[in-house]
């Protein structure tokens, strides 16, 4: 009976009709936590950055949404917004996808690259996006980030990357490819002013992205649970003709065997990075 009142309160909440009739998309009252089965007050889960109150699972957390949480009110300056991707293989329907991503997110490439200050401390922020193409990296995302760590080593900045990606766009063959080793060049200028570059990665985080800049931190951190890996699970065990441990690929796995620093809750995500960057700038 429970469960039905609730899917009647989602259902109305829903479809709210306008003066024309049209039905729009609203948000749902209750949200069910899909590790530990919890209904949950969509209003408290926002509050909370999307972490479920009973089990603290991560849930999906749009880019926006973290920029939002992550910079202090009114620094947040956006930057290369007009940096998209074109079609340089004249890949079929490539360009009604992008359209699409961009309706469906309001975003104009799977990554937004913003400046602003955590705790007071300046900083560049760079948020990959999985709900656009997968986060997946073409050519315009590689320039993003790239452009990113140029306008930091200019004006003196560490930088944050949030990292959320299927790995390389496939639509843009090799020069997807090429941003890979862009992006890291980018990096070593920016190790070579020495700045600070935090890499931070959630969830998903695998193929060529994970390969690249995602592991290149001078601190590496991942958020919890989150799945990170450049092969799929079953592509290796096929490889190696054994089973993989049940928590293979995930951030926790990563931490046990020193390939990560630390695994943070979302909800501690501020202040830790607050205290990262306050330090390197008293070390400076």
């Amino acid at each position: 009976m429970l469960k039905d009142l609730f899917f009647k309160l989602n259902k109305k909440r829903n479809e709210k009709s306008d003066t024309d009739g049209v039905f729009e998309k609203t948000e749902t009252i209750m949200t069910k936590c899909p590790s530990c089965k919890k209904i949950l007050y969509s209003k408290e889960l926002y509050k909370r950055l999307n972490v479920c109150s009973n089990c603290g699972h991560h849930l999906p957390i749009s880019s926006t949404e973290r920029m939002e949480a992550l910079l202090d009110d009114g620094s947040s300056i956006p930057l290369f917004e007009n940096v998209t991707s074109g079609n340089p293989l004249d890949f079929p329907n490539y360009e009604e996808k992008i359209e699409k991503d961009k309706e469906k997110t309001g975003l104009n490439e799977a990554v937004i690259v913003h400046e602003g200050t955590i705790d007071g401390t300046g900083v560049v922020v760079a948020i990959m996006d999985p709900r656009f193409r997968m986060g997946s990296m073409g050519s315009a995302v590689g320039e993003k980030l790239a452009r990113a760590f140029e306008h930091a080593v200019e004006n003196k900045l560490p930088v944050i990357v949030f990292t959320a990606s299927g790995g390389a766009r496939m639509q843009e063959g090799i020069v997807s490819l090429m941003q890979m080793a862009k992006v890291s060049v980018a990096i070593e200028r920016h190790n070579q002013a020495g700045l600070l570059y935090v890499a931070y990665m959630t969830n998903p985080t695998t193929g060529g992205v994970s390969a690249s800049f995602a592991s290149v931190g001078d601190i590496n951190l991942a958020e919890t649970g989150a799945m990170i890996g450049f092969a799929g699970r079953r592509v290796i065990e096929e490889t190696i003709k054994e089973k993989l441990p049940d928590d293979f690929q995930t951030a926790e796995f990563l931490e046990k065997h020193g390939q990560l620093d630390r695994v943070i809750n979302r909800l501690e995500m501020k202040e830790y990075l607050g205290k990262i960057l306050k330090m390197h700038s008293e070390v400076k």
